[in-house]
């Protein structure tokens, strides 16, 4: 029998790419001709050379952004290059079109250069309505999205650092619902501390998580050790281990609420989940293959587990989230996604969950709940008008 990886091998060989152009009009005649190409369609590039907002009028800005990567950080196969990353960025365009209606172009370039990617992206950004950062390595990944937020006005969004933490935020939420515990009295361990840890740590701390421990290959991120870390690490010292405490992620599971995994398999036993708190949250979720299996972290007395996978409850899966991020930004043509924006969306995805279902194996939509694209577009979209930061 055919594995899932032979059976993909092979589909992909039949499909040639997952995505393609289409024609949105007819293209027949010589009328159709003039219409679509010369001499008609100098009127539109004179409206727009007038007036340039007019581009998203006349022309597929509006609903087409570009999935821009080097191919540094693919999925769980690391720096495999631009050419071997072009299968993943065309699969995040198919989803784009499927759960959102957003017309997506991948775009693998072959630079690993943070000043050469942001004078691409800086280049392309005529075309496009927005950029999708992805699989770009840390902390790189966040010095280009940094940059290009600042020097752009259309959004510029890295879905590996903000897409994960707004689902991870958004099954938190409703983790502290069901077992009435309150975010500011919440220990939380988190391991591995690049582009989604990162931003996990940064978005739970701005929920109001009270006390967070961030472990990376390195071991404890310490204030202490400031000096050796690059700048990504060095911001996370001012909002994780408050006391400056040297110790193992074992010793800082003992007594904490929440637990959450994007770094590597088999990390976590099932001693350290019982030694959690009562309620004890456990989202493990690194891919193949967890932290700690969905199995072990139940037997161990976790309330809540849930994983990155499709085949158990409570996937923490990106899919939630960038879609109708990217629907929302587009729709009322915000100039860029902040922060509060990210915890608007989260907050949208929370709320899908109603009481009646909320439970230990129900905190987060599934990836096929047709309300969740629009549900997280609309709080996207009122949040960037509340702000000032929509334009149409």
């Amino acid at each position: 029998m055919a594995t899932i990886y032979e059976k993909a091998l092979e589909k992909h060989a039949a499909w040639r790419g997952k995505v393609s152009t289409e024609l949105k009009m007819a293209l027949a005649t010589r009328d159709d001709l003039s219409l679509a190409y010369t001499p008609g369609v100098a009127e539109p590039c004179r409206a727009i050379h007038k007036n340039p907002d007019d581009v998203y009028r006349y022309t597929w800005k509006g609903n087409t952004i570009a999935v821009v990567s080097d191919g540094t950080a693919v999925l769980g196969l690391g720096d495999i290059g631009p050419a071997a990353g072009l299968p993943v960025m065309e699969g995040k365009c198919a989803l784009f079109k499927k759960f959102a209606g957003v017309d997506a172009v991948p775009l693998c370039i072959d630079t690993k250069d943070p000043q050469e990617i942001i004078r691409f992206c800086k280049q392309i950004a005529p075309t496009f309505g927005g950029i999708n950062l992805e699989d770009i390595s840390a902390p790189r990944c966040v010095e280009i999205e940094r940059a290009l937020i600042k020097e752009l006005d259309i959004p510029v969004f890295h879905d590996d650092q903000h897409g994960t933490a707004i689902v991870v935020t958004a099954a938190v939420m409703n983790a502290l619902r069901l077992t009435g515990k309150r975010a500011q009295d919440c220990t939380l361990v988190v391991s591995g501390t690049g582009a989604a840890g990162s931003s996990i740590i940064r978005m739970l701390h701005r929920l109001g998580i009270g006390r967070i421990y961030g472990f990376n290959i390195n071991g404890i991120i310490i204030k202490e050790d400031y000096e050796r870390y690059d700048f990504l690490t060095r911001e996370l010292t001012e909002i994780t281990n408050p006391d400056g405490r040297r110790m193992t992620m074992g010793e800082a599971m003992k007594g904490a609420d929440i637990f959450v995994g994007v770094s590597a398999p088999n990390l976590v036993s099932g001693e350290m989940v019982a030694s959690m708190a009562e309620k004890s949250v456990v989202f493990a979720m690194a891919n193949p293959e967890p932290e700690i299996t969905y199995e072990k972290a139940k037997a161990a007395g976790a309330y809540i587990v849930g994983t990155g996978r499709s085949d158990y409850p409570n996937q923490i899966n990106n899919i939630l989230a960038f879609p109708g991020l990217f629907r929302g930004a587009l729709d009322c043509r915000a100039s860029k996604i902040t922060e509060e924006m990210k915890i608007a969306a989260a907050r949208g995805l929370a709320s899908l969950v109603s009481d009646a279902e909320l439970s230990p194996d129900m905190i987060i939509p599934g990836a096929f709940d047709e309300r969740v694209a629009q549900t997280v577009a609309k709080a996207v979209a009122e949040e960037a008008r509340r702000a000032g930061l929509a334009r149409a």
